[in-house]
C-alpha cells in the first residue's frame, strides 16, 4: 500500500516506518496519524513481521502536532471526532515490539508518539520536550501521563510547565531513552536491535512486552502474579522447548513462533 506521509520498508522480519512530511518537520496531521494507524494495523496481522522501527528524518522525528490544522478546532470538533484516541494512540496499542529511533526534534506529539514505543534509541542530536503550554494548551496524547511515568513527577512538571527542551544526554539520564548513539549510527543500531528482537520467538516477545506494560497498571503483587501466570503458560509452547533444548545442546535456537 502506498502512503502519502509515510515511507514503509521491510528487511526480513523488521519493518521500518519513516514519518515523511519533511517540510513540516513531520508534524502529526490527521492524514499522517490515520496512515500510521492503518500501517500498524496491517503489520500487527502480518506473521512475517517480528519488530517495527518508527523513525523520522535526521532533523526531526516529529516536531509536534500540526498546529495550522488544529488552530480552528472547537471543543465539540475534538470531542466528537476523538482524533487522538482513534489514530495517534495506535502506536501504544501495537502488540509487537516497536522501537523509536529518534533524531532531531521529538516535541509535543512527537515526544508523545516516541514514548508510546517500547523503547527509544536516540541520536546525539535528539531533543525532547512538551512545549504545548506555550500554545495555551497542555499535552493531549498522553504526554502528562507517560512522561511522568518515564522521568518522574519533578522533571515532568519542569518540562510541561516551562515548555523547555532536553537534549539526548539529559533524556538518557532521566530514563526516557535507553541509549544514545552518533547520528550516523542511529538506524544501524536500531536495525541491529530490531533484528535481534525479531529473531526471538514472536509470541514470547509479545507476552514479555505485555507483562512489562502491565506493570504500570497493576500493584507489585498483581504484576508478579500476572508475570508468573504468563511465564507458566510459556511452557505450553514449542519455542520454549526449542530454546531450552538449544541451550542444553549449546547451539543456536531456531524458533518457529509456535
Amino acid at each position: 500500500m502506498a502512503y502519502k506521509t509515510l515511507e514503509v520498508t521491510t528487511e526480513g522480519a523488521v519493518c521500518t516506518i519513516k514519518l515523511n512530511r519533511p517540510k513540516a518537520l513531520n508534524a502529526l496531521c490527521a492524514e499522517l496519524t490515520q496512515e500510521l494507524s492503518e500501517a500498524l494495523t496491517k503489520l500487527d496481522k502480518d506473521d512475517k513481521i517480528g519488530c517495527v522501527i518508527l523513525t523520522g528524518s535526521d532533523k526531526a522525528f516529529a516536531a509536534g502536532a500540526d498546529i495550522k490544522e488544529m488552530q480552528s478546532w472547537e471543543y465539540l470538533d475534538i470531542y466528537k471526532n476523538d482524533l487522538f484516541a482513534k489514530y495517534a494512540e495506535s502506536v501504544a496499542r501495537f502488540r509487537k515490539p516497536i522501537i523509536a529511533a529518534v533524531a532531531g526534534y521529538a516535541l509535543g506529539g512527537g515526544c508523545e508518539i516516541a514514548m508510546m514505543c517500547d523503547f527509544i534509541i536516540a541520536a546525539d542530536n535528539a531533543k525532547f520536550g512538551q512545549p504545548e503550554i506555550n500554545l495555551g494548551v497542555m499535552p493531549g496524547i498522553g504526554g502528562t501521563q507517560r512522561l511522568a511515568r518515564a522521568v518522574g513527577k519533578s522533571k515532568a512538571m519542569d518540562l510541561c510547565l516551562t515548555g523547555r527542551m532536553m537534549d539526548a544526554e539529559e533524556a538518557e539520564r532521566s530514563g526516557l531513552v535507553s541509549r544514545i548513539v552518533p547520528l550516523d549510527e542511529l538506524m544501524e543500531t536500531a536495525m541491529d536491535a530490531a533484528k535481534k528482537i525479531a529473531g526471538q520467538s514472536q509470541p514470547i516477545a509479545m507476552m514479555t512486552k505485555e507483562t512489562i506494560d502491565a506493570s504500570f497498571e497493576m500493584s507489585l503483587t498483581q504484576g508478579i502474579q500476572f508475570e508468573r501466570r504468563l511465564f507458566q503458560s510459556m511452557f505450553t509452547t514449542n519455542d520454549q522447548k526449542e530454546g531450552m533444548a538449544a541451550f542444553v545442546e549449546k547451539r543456536a535456537a531456531h524458533f518457529k513462533n509456535k
